[in-house]
Order: structure tokens, then sequence, then C-alpha cells
């Protein structure tokens, strides 16, 4: 009797449609990245003044992609190797690179989710707005961004295997790039820390935001930061996806 396999395209659509409904029924954790940032942006209205619109909508993008990148993705695909959902997967006819992209493709449309929902809620509420070009380039830098921390993501779930573990960390990383945010803003700190701190994956990613937004503010260092990036996507990514194991034994 043949065995009939399905098409990697066909078992692809499954998944990612089956990992949606999973991201849809657990609302808390995808509301909670999403949220974040626009209570950020609303908050922040009375800073417009002193450091620009763009610069409130890249630090609440940047919150958001690392919200994204470390509670939702990290979290999800700890807490289903853990239930033992990836061997399940792993017996079943599917290629292991369809299961990891579907996890990604959503954490993407998330992406796009969150930075369109901050144009429309800066603009509405803010009345922060850009003009086309701005639009465009931001929303691809976004998508950078985010593989920033999805390989941050990536890089904990492949060193570290226990779920409560990984749990702390990824709040505790959270909380340090929060701090790293704040810290940054401040103009008399030390140059040598400063430009860490700019470089940092928070660094980088708020400073290409802030320079896709406005074409005047893309300098050479946010083309170091766009090189930086990809970096960091590479050894985070390759380190995190080499070390991966399917379950926690």
């Amino acid at each position: 009797m043949e065995t009939i396999v399905p098409k990697s395209s066909t078992v692809f659509a499954t998944l990612f449609r089956a990992d949606l409904a999973t991201a849809v029924s657990n609302r808390r954790s995808v509301v909670i990245s999403l949220l974040v940032p626009m209570i950020i942006l609303i908050t922040w209205k009375g800073l417009i003044k002193l450091i620009g619109g763009p610069a409130v909508l890249a630090t609440s993008i940047t919150i958001g992609l690392i919200a994204i990148g470390l509670m939702s993705y990290t979290l999800s695909i700890a807490r289903d190797r853990d239930k033992g959902i990836f061997q399940r997967l792993r017996v079943a006819p599917v290629p292991t690179w369809a299961i990891m992209a579907s996890r990604i493709s959503i954490q993407m449309v998330m992406i796009m989710v969150l930075t369109l929902g901050t144009f429309i809620i800066g603009y509405q509420y803010d009345g922060i707005s850009l003009n086309a070009q701005g639009y465009i380039l931001t929303f691809a830098v976004a998508i950078l961004g985010g593989a920033v921390y999805l390989s941050l993501g990536q890089l904990i779930v492949g060193l570290i295997k226990n779920f409560e573990t990984i749990n702390a960390t990824t709040r505790i990383t959270y909380f340090l790039f929060i701090m790293v945010g704040m810290v940054g803003g401040i103009d008399s700190m030390n140059a040598t820390v400063k430009k860490l701190v700019n470089f940092s994956p928070y660094g980088c990613v708020k400073m290409m935001l802030a320079g896709s937004m406005e074409a005047s503010k893309w300098t050479s260092d946010t083309s170091t930061a766009v090189i930086v990036s990809i970096a960091y996507i590479v050894v985070f990514g390759g380190i995190g996806i080499s070390k991966f194991k399917w379950n926690t034994k």
C-alpha cells in the first residue's frame, strides 16, 4: 500500500492555521504583547513636544517587538516543548523547518499588527504622522528589529531547557531591556556606556526605527545599527538553532 506524503506547502498551511488558532485561544499573551506599546504611546503623549512624535513611536514599537520576541515567541516554544507537542509533531510526516517556520510566521503577523496599530493610534490619538516613505521603511525595519528579538528568544530556548527557568530568564531580560531604554535617554551618561547602550539590541532597533521614520535622522550610526542587528540575528539565531532540543530530556 502506497504511503501518501502531503506536500510541504500543505503541511505548512495546516500548521499555520493551527498555530494561529492557538494564538487566538491564548489571547492573554497576545494582548499583553500588543497592549504594552499602546499604553506607552498613549501615556507618553505629553513627551511628544520634548522628544518628537517619531521618537515616541520608535520607543513604543521597540517595546512591543521585545514583548513579541521574548514573552510571546520564547514562552510559546518553551511551553510546547515542555508539553511534548514538538515530539509528537516530529513523529508525523512533518518537515522540521515547517514547524518552526509556522511559529515564526505567526510572530511576523503580530509584528505587522503591532506596527500598524501603533501607526493608527499614534495618528488618531497623538496626532503623529509620517510620510509614505516613512511608513513603508518603518514597516521593513520593524520586521528586521522583530527578527533580532525572535533570534534572541531562539537563543534562550536553545541554551535553556527548563520551562520555569526560561520563563524567569525572559522576564528578567525584558526588564533589563526596559531599563536600558530608560538609561539610554540620559544625556549625562558616560560616552562609552552610552555607545554600548546605543548598539545593544534595544538601542539598535530603536535607532533604526527612529531613522526610518525621519530621513534626516538616518546617520552613519543608524547604518551601523543595521549591520549590528543582522550580526545579532546571525549569531543569536545560529547558536539558538544549533543548540535547540525538541524535548526537555
